[in-house]
């Protein structure tokens, strides 16, 4: 800023910067310094010494980095006059070294600081300049990157084996009931009793469908159903499981009988739908299976890939886990075939606790809906209740990106109600297996996960939004849920790799699932399952 008085005395000009010019004009009478100058001139300087003041205020309250008050006019005018020491500039010049050129990676064996401590350490003996210290603040945080994403990935994998495999008391319990059955005539009891036959197709009872190979699991699905019904003699439990695992499931629920709740205990060979020739839910698991086996190179492809972030890392690993290709995974799309003689059933998955009474799941009006689910892109957990279709489909590929809308709400598994009536009305199951195919012979990159995805594409159009009250997921994957929110749901879902089975279940909400085991039962001490 100039200040430029003019021979005559009869004109102050002012010059603010470039190309601004404001003009002070003060008339004279003549070139002698008169009192009415001097007054002006004391009045321009106090108003000028004021508005630099508010400026520099200003300017010093907000920091060097916010533009929003009068003093950025000046530093646009002529930064010059602005100018801050020198000392001040020293993060600009931190930031231009951390925005450098690439340098190598460390390793854990170079001179890198491995601890804030070492760094601050050697920061106050070498009194390095600013370009020094950030370049070193670099190479030790991308040393920390490393460590970081190494562990993460470790934790991933032995979580991907932990879950995949079978420990050993689930093991030892099996063992001991498949002995019980063939050595305990008292584990070999007809199930339901024959007076009881008629309340499998009673449709004025409640009917639940439970599809598990897992013993410790049903049984605790079917203790709690029970235990929380307000009229349990109204509760009929089908459970289906597999070949090798019915002996074990008919000796547990002989021996540990719900009355006067019906049980029902069939494998899949014992239906005679399943057994007349071509199944479809066995072609593509076949086929499915396959293809899993050589998906991506296996876990050890997968976690040598030293470009991918952890949390891709974790979702190509659980792709893996066998749960995926497991028929008792697919076989509520054949509930209709399964159950010819039923019109409505709430199908429940094995990792789920069931806190209150269901008998109300019977007077939801579905709207000729089918599939009575609740919604996971709305509600109070950011984390679990934000999906939709994009999060679960591949929508860079055609077929997806041109049939669905990706902003549109996903549901869940895991507690449905099912119309099964209304369901034989449509080809919702043929609509399943088409997809199946198509994302074979997508190698796999329709969607990469489980029975969700199809089954989202296969019910699009067919699903009535129930009250979340009903269903609350993520037990098994996250470990801030709230213990006093769980407890108000009428089912909690433990979906994810941290079975409450399991010993990296979180121990927090795992009493939510363990109350429901007698742990006084000599198979389940003899087996050392604890809660």
């Amino acid at each position: 800023m100039q200040l430029h008085i003019s021979p005559s005395m009869r004109h102050v000009t002012v010059f603010p910067g470039k190309g601004v010019r404001e003009f002070i004009k003060v008339k004279g009478t003549s070139r002698r310094l008169s009192y009415k100058m001097v007054i002006y001139s004391l009045l321009f300087m106090t108003f000028l010494l004021r508005f630099i003041f508010v400026l520099t205020a200003m300017d010093t309250i907000e920091g060097e980095t916010q533009c929003s008050s009068l003093g950025c006019i000046g530093k646009r005018l002529d930064p010059r006059m602005w100018r801050r020491p020198d000392s001040e500039t020293v993060p600009e010049e931190i930031y231009r070294a951390l925005e450098g050129a690439e340098t190598d990676e460390p390793t854990a064996g170079s001179d890198v600081p491995q601890t804030l401590e070492e760094f601050i350490a050697e920061m106050k003996s070498d009194r390095t300049d600013a370009r020094t210290f950030a370049l070193r603040l670099r190479a030790m945080v991308s040393l920390l990157e490393q460590k970081t994403r190494v562990a993460k990935i470790q934790e991933y994998l032995y979580r991907h084996v932990a879950s995949s495999s079978v420990p050993k008391p689930l093991h030892c319990l099996a063992l001991r009931l498949a002995q019980e059955h063939s050595t305990n005539v008292g584990a070999r009891h007809q199930l339901p009793a024959p007076e009881r036959v008629p309340a499998l197709v009673d449709p004025e009872l409640c009917h639940f469908v439970l599809a598990s190979d897992n013993v410790l699991a049903a049984a605790v699905v079917a203790a709690s159903l029970v235990a929380n019904a307000l009229r349990p003699g109204s509760v009929v439990l089908h459970v289906i499981t597999d070949r090798k695992t019915y002996a074990p499931m008919q000796a547990w629920f002989s021996l540990h009988p719900l009355a006067p709740a019906v049980v029902e205990v069939k494998a899949l060979h014992h239906f005679d739908w399943f057994t007349r020739g071509r199944v479809p839910v066995m072609e593509a698991m076949e086929k499915d299976r396959a293809a899993r086996s050589h998906f991506r190179g296996g876990s050890s492809a997968i976690v040598a890939n030293v470009s991918e972030k952890p949390i891709i890392v974790a979702a190509k690993l659980q792709a893996l886990s066998p749960k995926y290709h497991s028929v008792m995974n697919h076989i509520r799309i054949h509930l209709p075939e399964l159950f010819p003689s039923l019109d409505k059933v709430v199908f429940l998955d094995d990792d789920v606790v069931v806190q209150a009474d269901l008998s109300p799941l019977w007077d939801i009006d579905l709207q000729g809906k089918v599939n009575g689910a609740v919604e996971t892109c709305r509600g109070a957990d950011e984390f679990v209740m934000t999906k939709r279709l994009k999060h679960y489909l591949n929508f860079s590929h055609p077929l997806i990106s041109k049939n669905f809308q990706p902003d549109e709400c996903a549901w869940a598994y895991g507690m449905n109600v099912f119309d099964l009536e209304a369901w034989r009305k449509t080809n919702i199951s043929l609509t399943y297996y088409h997809w199946l195919q198509k994302n074979l012979e997508s190698d796999l990159s329709l969607w990469q996960l489980g029975t969700l995805p199809p089954g989202l594409i296969a019910f699009h159009g067919h699903v009535h939004a129930i009250d979340p009250y009903w269903h609350m997921l993520g037990l098994g994957y996250q470990e801030n849920t709230r213990v006093e929110d769980a407890e108000k749901a009428a089912v909690i879902h433990f979906n994810g790799r941290a079975k409450p089975w399991l010993d990296i279940a979180f121990p927090e909400i795992r009493p939510l699932w363990a109350k429901y085991l007698n742990l006084s039962d000599k198979l389940i001490r003899a087996c050392n399952i604890r809660a």
